[in-house]
């Protein structure tokens, strides 16, 4: 498996296969696609905040690096202070995932940049993979050019995993951590966390690491403590 430029590193859970499908396996399969080398176009996934963009971007690249290619993973609006020159040499890459590539719509720079890296990677048989907050059409890129190239991706919306679906999803998380989640904790925190996937998931890794500091079971007093510490 290749390393990553830049010391960005993916998420060490944020797989295809820890990914909770819900009603966005097309979504899913475009991305294993591009992966796999077996699709050419962009593929844009978006959504609301806690539908898994980001995961499912690191996935993509986690996948790719494990087939043998060349991949990074960029989260444009952790790193965008950093320049449009962030993106000079990319292209030569076998996959690129741009996350939040909205956080730069509009900066002459960063479009030229992104121009330039989607025409290298098409030039080298690369890959390119985007997620935003929305589809293309309501991305507001300046750049006629980009804004073309975008325009061609292959889009899919992704949708949030429905409150019924999440407590058997974060059990399924909590069993591939190798941790004991007891119904009555499970009930308690999906009652008392906010009502986002992406959020509940953060929480139970933060508790893995608190019980496992404190060689303590999740019970319900264990986990009330916490959030306690925590919205203290």
């Amino acid at each position: 498996m290749r390393q990553l430029p830049l010391g960005v590193q993916l998420g060490v859970s944020l797989r295809f296969d820890t990914f909770a499908p819900a009603a966005n396996e097309e979504a899913i399969e475009a991305l294993r696609r591009l992966a796999d080398g077996a699709s050419r176009p962009a593929v844009w996934v978006y959504g609301p905040a806690g539908s898994g963009r980001s995961h499912l971007l690191q996935a993509a690249c986690a996948a790719a690096s494990f087939a043998g290619y060349a991949t990074a993973y960029l989260p444009i609006a952790q790193l965008y202070g950093d320049g449009p020159g962030l993106l000079d040499g990319f292209d030569c890459l076998d996959l690129v995932a741009l996350d939040d590539i909205e956080a730069v719509a509009g900066m002459a720079g960063w479009e030229s940049a992104i121009f330039t890296l989607f025409n290298g990677l098409a030039e080298h048989r690369g890959r390119l993979a985007i997620a935003a907050a929305g589809p293309p059409a309501s991305t507001v890129i300046r750049l006629p050019d980009l804004a073309s190239r975008l325009a061609g991706s292959e889009v899919h919306r992704l949708e949030p995993l429905a409150e019924r679906e999440q407590p058997a999803a974060l059990r399924r998380r909590a069993e591939r951590r190798g941790l004991e989640l007891p119904d009555e904790t499970l009930g308690f925190l999906t009652k008392r966390a906010p009502r986002d996937f992406a959020t509940l998931c953060r929480m139970l890794d933060e508790l893995d690491a608190e019980s496992l500091a404190a060689q303590r079971r999740l019970t319900v007093p264990f986990v009330r403590d916490w959030l306690a510490r925590s919205e203290g």
